[in-house]
């Protein structure tokens, strides 16, 4: 499968991160010797499930180390878009791809094997749109402390994971919803509002289980779909704010980082 590393994002003035990037992509924060998307595309290069990548929002100059990557392409100028031009380039560059692995630039923690069990998993069925979650018990265990933002849903609590699958057919579908959505992705409350009323008041008195979310979801945009639970804390440990920085190189300081790039 091939992979599409957004990566474009700047922190404004304002933004948690500022005084940390000052101007420069937040995919380039230093973590441990190397760019903290390097520890992304680290483990992407060591994944056998994942063929090629496609860098959007750097540039070669930013003198990233990956053997798979084949292209890069500008910020789009929001996430949705940079999905679609990621797309968009893996057709071009494999016009036989029929999904894609869609992965941000800010979970340095993830490894091989975690690709590669997203990637095997999702690939058990033939659905258009995969969405990995963590439940909250996972993630604590793993990151104490990180403060991720929780959807207690009947049968589970759960945090949204930042490396999903979609059928690359379906990129240009929906736009209007997936923009409003992307654009509440810190609220999951509103996300369910989007859905529907009716989806946000079941959700309220906790009588809505994941498998009927999912099933709205997909209703909704006219998609098959599957909400994926995902046993790695590190799929959904992103870098938001400076202290969840700090955690992410305390940690990787303690596995051995900065010894080298793939």
């Amino acid at each position: 499968m091939d992979a599409i590393v957004i990566a474009g994002g700047i922190p404004e003035p304002g933004d948690l991160l500022y005084d940390y990037t000052q101007g420069q992509p937040k995919a380039l924060l230093d973590i441990c010797g190397k760019p903290m998307v390097q520890w992304v595309l680290d483990a992407l290069n060591r994944a056998e499930t994942v063929d090629q990548v496609v860098i959007i929002g750097l540039t070669p100059d930013h003198g990233l180390v990956c053997p798979k990557i084949k292209a890069y392409i500008p910020d789009q100028g929001g996430m949705l878009d940079n999905i679609k031009g990621g797309a968009h380039k893996v057709k071009e560059l494999n016009p036989s791809a029929e999904f894609i692995l869609i992965v941000s630039s800010d979970i340095p923690g993830i490894t091989a094997e975690h690709v590669n069990w997203v990637v095997n998993t999702c690939m058990q069925t033939k659905d258009d749109l995969y969405y990995n979650v963590i439940t909250q018990s996972t993630m604590e265990a793993r990151y104490p402390g990180s403060k991720r933002s929780y959807l207690q849903l009947k049968d589970v609590k759960v945090c949204g994971g930042d490396m999903n699958v979609l059928r690359t057919s379906k990129v240009d579908e929906n736009t209007a919803f997936w923009e409003q959505m992307i654009a509440t992705r810190k609220n999951a409350l509103k996300q369910v509002l989007l859905i529907g009323v009716d989806t946000l008041l079941l959700v309220l008195l906790r009588q809505l289980d994941m498998q009927k979310a999912v099933e709205k979801v997909a209703r909704k945009v006219n998609m098959s779909g599957k909400a994926i639970l995902c046993p790695y804390a590190e799929v959904g440990m992103d870098v938001d704010k400076p202290f969840q920085l700090e955690l992410m190189r305390a940690d990787l300081a303690k596995q051995g980082a900065g010894q080298g790039l793939a």
